[in-house]
């Protein structure tokens, strides 16, 4: 597919089966409730005059479902493929979709069947989510090789155009590929040059620059030498539709919500909320951790049994394993966890730490641990030895979702700005967990959870739970 024609493409791909799946389910819907009738939906005067088959209902209902996806832009570029957007604005078309029909049947005195919203507003919506899901996989997988991604020409300096292709490159799945790069008058550093994309010095002639690298999005990550009168002469200077325009601030980890673009006295200007830790918020992600926690309980009481009688008869010592951990301020509490480990085996933690060489890193972890028994080796793959943090999610000492609870000497190596990720509970679940846990860095464990503590929400604590559920029960799977 020719690198101008992939969005178009792609949002073809998704039309069609859009349609597949809300025929299914919208048909689906008809044929249980009321099967092929011909017969005319029963309305008032005002609606005598459509006398429309339930067939036809279910036609109407399927073209406009599809209309209003479009209408929302679920299949816009800018949203397919990465974060929560996409599927939520399937969901907010599909309730639009179905308040408009429920309003259209009230006007017209349309006794219209609830079959419609009981079943195939539900059914919809699920066979939708799949359906995007699908193809956000394989999606991602053309991503991984450069295709179906914008093509980026970084314009700005050095140090600013290393930092974003360095995170580009670590998100390959966001669809944006760079194949060039323009700084100004200075000589690239060797880490620009690690890219292996072509390099050049000077700001003149961006447009040309942009079709000798084969790219389409000029993306300007800051220069002093990039006036604002420069910047805008090049947005007219750009294909309408073809090509496109990006101004990276200096802003990481920042989740979209945080942010509002207003426009004041023709600036852009990007408003970046401060984020509190305080409030009905707070309250309600309290409420969700009892309600949660609670259900949790009772529903894998059976699995506590079982796994406690394991652990009892495959070792000596006790069931349960506590330890100090510093929470919510740096308030230390005592965590619960199915024992795993031999007993005495945080008195060998230091000296294996010592040959392994990573005393003084802030994430104890031993590779290849000697002291997990057989039965620990299969609680911690499928997480099961974790299970009882639920309890201290009852009591308040942590959350479902939240950063990774760690034990003082840990958090005695914390520098200032990881000291943050402590302004919120330590969580059972969090992006650490879903995210490579076992293969994780310092530097990557800490930046996924000061992104947690900076960005959080319910919505993403539910999306976080579920790509939890996918970890456990798919082991090294990467859950999107």
């Amino acid at each position: 597919m020719e690198t101008n024609d992939w969005r178009s493409g792609y949002a073809r791909r998704l039309i069609v089966t859009d349609l597949i799946a809300l025929s299914w389910a919208v048909l689906g819907a008809q044929l249980i409730w009321f099967g092929f009738d011909v017969r005319a939906v029963d309305g008032g005067a005002a609606a005598s005059f459509l006398a429309l088959s339930y067939t036809t209902v279910s036609v109407l209902i399927v073209l406009s479902w599809v209309l209003a996806l479009q209408y929302f832009g679920s299949r816009d570029a800018r949203v397919i493929g990465t974060e929560f957007t996409e599927y939520k604005l399937v969901v907010v078309a599909s309730l639009w979709t179905f308040a408009l029909l429920a309003i259209a049947a009230y006007l017209l005195k349309m006794d219209l069947a609830r079959g419609y919203f009981f079943t195939a507003l539900p059914l919809g919506v699920l066979v939708l989510l799949i359906s995007r899901w699908m193809w956000r996989q394989w999606l991602r997988l053309q991503r991984s090789s450069g295709r179906f991604s914008y093509r980026l020409l970084l314009v700005g300096s050095a140090s600013s155009t290393v930092h974003l292709a360095r995170e580009l490159l670590s998100r390959p799945e966001a669809g944006y590929h760079v194949v060039g790069v323009c700084i100004p008058d200075e000589q690239p550093t060797p880490a620009l040059l690690e890219f292996d994309v072509p390099v050049w010095t000077g700001l003149d002639d961006l447009v040309g620059k942009l079709e000798e690298s084969g790219g389409d999005t000029v993306a300007i990550t800051g220069s002093d030498q990039l006036s604002p009168s420069r910047v805008r002469e090049l947005s007219w200077s750009l294909e309408p539709g073809r090509k496109h325009l990006i101004v990276a601030p200096s802003l990481t980890d920042i989740a979209g919500p945080r942010i509002h673009t207003r426009p004041v006295a023709g600036l852009p200007l990007i408003h970046v909320e401060t984020p509190r830790y305080e409030g009905a918020k707070h309250r309600s992600k309290r409420a969700f951790d009892l309600v949660g926690s609670a259900i949790l309980l009772l529903l894998l009481l059976p699995v506590f049994l079982v796994v406690a009688a394991l652990v009892k008869a495959s070792s000596r010592g006790p069931v349960f394993y506590r330890q100090e951990r510093i929470g919510l301020n740096g308030e230390a509490f005592r965590m619960y966890k199915f024992r795993s480990m031999r007993p005495n085996a945080d008195q060998e933690l230091a000296a294996l730490l010592q040959a392994q060489g990573t005393s003084e890193t802030p994430l104890f972890k031993v590779q290849n641990d000697p002291r997990i028994t057989p039965v620990g080796r299969v609680l911690r793959k499928y997480s099961i030895d974790e299970l009882p943090q639920l309890i201290n999610v009852l009591k308040g000492d942590m959350s479902l979702v939240g950063p990774r609870p760690q034990i003082a000497g840990e958090v005695a190596l914390y520098t200032s700005a990881a000291t943050r990720r402590l302004l919120l509970k330590p969580g059972v679940s969090g992006l650490w967990q879903v995210s490579g846990r076992s293969s994780l860095s310092w530097e990557d464990a800490i930046r996924l959870d000061l992104y947690y503590v900076e960005n959080w929400s319910i919505t993403g604590d539910i999306l976080i739970l579920f790509r939890t559920a996918r970890a456990v029960l798919m082991p090294g799977a990467d859950a999107q």
